[in-house]
């Protein structure tokens, strides 16, 4: 009995990064039962310190996963195309790469790469398959072959025929003679039709003379009737599917997406895809058409929901959602939007609708500034009543900003003992909100309840 061949694995190779393997997300047998290889960098192994994941990396992953370094080149690559999609300065080395080493392999797995994007929000591919252009240059090289073949056996042709042609033109005549008529001579009874008389009446000629030329019109007639039932079965159709309108607009989107996603089935064997747990690496990864798997499904991702912030001011997004001012304006503006990437790279926005910015707190004009001694404390004399003016953080560049910056640094970097009697944790302190937290910009709302007198 012959073995049977065991059918092909969904994805032939996988490009780990560091968060499946820290995370153990999908386990080991998934992935080998997934995929017929599994690749990393050797950063993301070092990149790796904990002892009990590096461990676990050292006995189980590491007898069957590859190490590789990408090229210079590959990396470049994808160092550009990060800097156009804007994820540049979020992606660590070591991102870059896992990325780079995704293309390279899909590069060398696909034979180019025709399947992938060069600008981020381009709208087809790069080219086309290699396979079918060397197919075309085949035909192509046959073509060329069969050329002068068939002019050969055109020139064979008209020299045979300028041979035969005297004898056959010759038949021909003969023939023609035969078959001509003499003017004098008669025709046959048997030949001959018999004419209508003369004594036939003027109405019967004008009778015939109708019905012949009525036939044509009735034709036409027929073939009038039979579009326009062609017509009416269509307009009927037409109906039934009825139009399109703004109540099933989506439905009909909807519709024609599924349609074109069926047109294009997904190919049975993935050569190349990528396993990694970090935002900025999967929108790259989407833009540039390089297949993406979900660490919970092992399915390939298509539509990609993430975060940005967007400042209300000059609307300048940025990919670092721990920033607290506009790295353009310098301004406390910044909100969270939701953003979204399909399968064709396209990167939305989605704004909210009829967003209105919080004003609250704004009502009293901000006082006069009351300067200080040389230790920089304030003892009266200004800025509002009990002083809510003095000190405002308004903008990055401010030195009040940076002095709080390094203020909140120096607390973090006292280290308290926990088994001390005299400790109290900062839920009871009211500490929490100012060790760690988000340094207070502008007077607050707060503001406008205070009573002026």
């Amino acid at each position: 009995m012959a073995e049977t061949a065991a059918p092909p694995k969904p994805v032939h190779t996988i490009v780990l990064d560091a968060g499946p393997l820290l995370k153990n997300v999908p386990p080991l047998s998934s992935l080998l039962a997934k995929a017929e290889e599994l690749v990393t960098t050797p950063s993301v192994i070092n990149e790796i310190r904990d002892p009990d994941a590096r461990s676990r990396v050292e006995t189980l992953y590491l007898p069957f996963l590859k190490q590789r370094t990408p090229s210079a080149k590959s990396i470049n690559v994808i160092s550009e195309f990060a800097r156009k999609t804007g994820d540049r300065a979020v992606l660590s080395k070591v991102d870059i790469e896992v990325l780079a080493l995704a293309y390279e392999i899909e590069c060398e797995r696909n034979g180019g790469d025709w399947r992938l994007r060069s600008v981020p929000g381009q709208k087809g591919l790069n080219g086309k398959p290699p396979v079918k252009e060397e197919k075309q240059q085949q035909q192509q090289d046959e073509e060329k072959k069969a050329e002068p073949e068939t002019a050969d056996t055109q020139e064979k042709v008209e020299d045979e025929d300028g041979k035969t042609n005297g004898t056959e033109v010759d038949k021909i005549a003969k023939d023609l003679e035969k078959t001509t008529l003499d003017e004098n001579s008669k025709p046959s009874e048997d030949n001959v039709e018999h004419a209508p008389k003369d004594d036939t009446p003027k109405d019967d000629t004008s009778s015939a003379g109708q019905t012949d030329e009525s036939a044509p019109a009735a034709a036409e007639e027929e073939e009038a009737e039979a579009e326009a039932e062609v017509e009416g079965d269509a307009s009927e159709k037409s109906d039934s599917e009825g139009w399109i309108t703004p109540s099933n607009l989506k439905k009909r989107q909807a519709q024609d997406e599924a349609i074109s996603a069926s047109a294009t089935p997904e190919p049975k064997v993935m050569q190349v895809a990528t396993m990694t747990t970090d935002f900025a690496c999967q929108n790259v990864l989407l833009q540039m058409n390089l297949n993406l798997l979900s660490t919970t499904t092992l399915q390939r991702i298509r539509h990609l929901k993430t975060y940005i912030k967007r400042c209300h001011a000059c609307f300048t997004t940025t990919k670092e959602m721990n920033r607290q001012f506009c790295p353009r304006c310098g301004k406390d503006t910044l909100t969270r939007v939701t953003c979204t990437t399909d399968a064709n790279g396209q990167f939305k926005l989605h704004l909210k609708k009829n967003m209105q910015w919080n004003t609250r707190g704004n009502r009293y004009s901000i006082p006069k500034p009351v300067p200080g001694n040389a230790s920089g404390k304030w003892k009266g004399g200004g800025g509002g009543k009990g002083g809510w003016g003095t000190q405002l953080i308004l903008a990055e560049d401010q030195k009040e900003y940076t002095r709080a910056v390094k203020e909140e640094q120096r607390q973090l970097r006292q280290e308290r003992d926990l088994m001390d009697e005299d400790y109290l944790p900062g839920i009871l302190t009211g500490e929490r909100n100012k060790i760690g937290g988000r340094i207070k910009v502008g007077a607050g709302r707060n503001v406008n309840s205070r009573k002026r007198r």
